[in-house]
């Protein structure tokens, strides 16, 4: 089964973190906009900005907060007219390399960890994944 990688990718590699925050700004080409609305049934992404902080946590984790902002058409459910939105939405997410979240350091029900793949976390793809979360699943005017 082939992988295909992300329209919006932008990976870090962990192991360039310092003790410190890093900060990244990232915003999706008019190609990534084009690919993302394909993927998440859009009629248009006319943009998609992101502020992220990335900083580590205990046993080894890395704890990604971000903010998102996107202008977006989607289609109303009754009358599928396209029906323009504005999203503004803030995320936290916890990272670990497999195997590492299951010490017990956190509570597998306060916070859902996910798994970086070798040593990287992709800023696009989380962002990309909670635009899907946070757009109206059933849009209507």
């Amino acid at each position: 089964m082939a992988v295909t990688a992300p329209e919006f990718s932008r990976p870090v590699d962990v192991a360039r973190l310092g003790a410190g925050e890093a900060i990244y700004d990232i915003e999706a080409s008019e190609a990534e906009r084009a690919a993302l609305a394909e993927r998440l049934g859009l009629v248009s992404l006319d943009r998609l900005t992101a502020h992220v902080v990335l900083r580590r946590a205990a046993g080894g984790m890395v704890r990604l907060a971000a903010s998102l902002a996107a202008d977006l058409v989607q289609t109303d459910v009754v009358t599928l007219d396209p029906l323009p939105a504005h999203l503004e939405d803030e995320f936290t997410l916890l990272f670990a390399e497999a195997g590492e979240d299951e010490d017990g350091a956190f509570d597998p029900d306060a916070e859902t960890v996910e798994t970086m793949e070798n040593g990287r976390i992709d800023l696009g793809e989380a962002v990309a994944q909670q635009l899907s979360l946070a757009m109206d699943p059933y849009p209507r005017a």
